[in-house]
């Protein structure tokens, strides 16, 4: 039986009081912002309580809102038995980005969590292969956060786009689709 995001908002409020800190449900992807302490035993809940389901999460992502000093996790969840779905988010400050992992949960969190680290430097305690997934292990930074710096070199190769190819993209030509560009 499917549930409705509302259902799903009451049944983890009543098991895990206090946890939910908000929550928008009239959107085509209704959320729940969760206490990011409890997102393992929410998680846990949500994939094995039998009227829940949630045996899928189909995508970990993050967001940075640098006026807000905040970064953000979101977590997409679906129930392929009862056709549900419901996201989950969680908010970061920007200074401390650590939460817990839930690759215990899903195995699929392992790559998504490393995504999440590699590129916005959010850390996941109690992964089990926890390292750079994207970019070498030295690169400098989390490139998604909006307050990066590209740098000039990396290990004497110029890797920052040239002042010119930077006005060609913005003066709307197609670049970076033949060999030559």
């Amino acid at each position: 039986m499917s549930l409705q995001a509302g259902d799903i908002q009451r049944k983890l409020e009543e098991k895990f009081p206090g946890t939910i800190v908000g929550a928008t449900l009239d959107v085509v992807d209704p959320f729940l912002v969760v206490d990011s302490g409890a997102i393992v035993p929410i998680c846990t809940y949500l994939r094995d309580e039998p009227e829940l389901a949630f045996d899928t999460l189909h995508c970990l992502s993050a967001v940075d809102y640098p006026k807000e000093d905040r970064i953000e996790i979101v977590y997409h969840l679906t129930s392929l038995k009862h056709r549900h779905w419901i996201v989950l988010k969680l908010h970061l400050p920007r200074t401390e980005t650590k939460t817990s992992s839930v690759e215990s949960v899903w195995p699929t969190a392992n790559w998504h969590e490393r995504e999440a680290y590699d590129l916005f430097g959010v850390v996941f305690e109690g992964h089990s292969d926890f390292r750079r997934i994207l970019l070498p292990e030295d690169w400098p930074g989390h490139p998604l956060r909006k307050d990066w710096e590209w740098p000039d070199e990396w290990h004497g190769i110029a890797v920052k786009p040239g002042e010119q190819f930077s006005q060609r993209a913005m003066a709307g030509e197609k670049i970076g689709i033949g060999p030559f560009d």
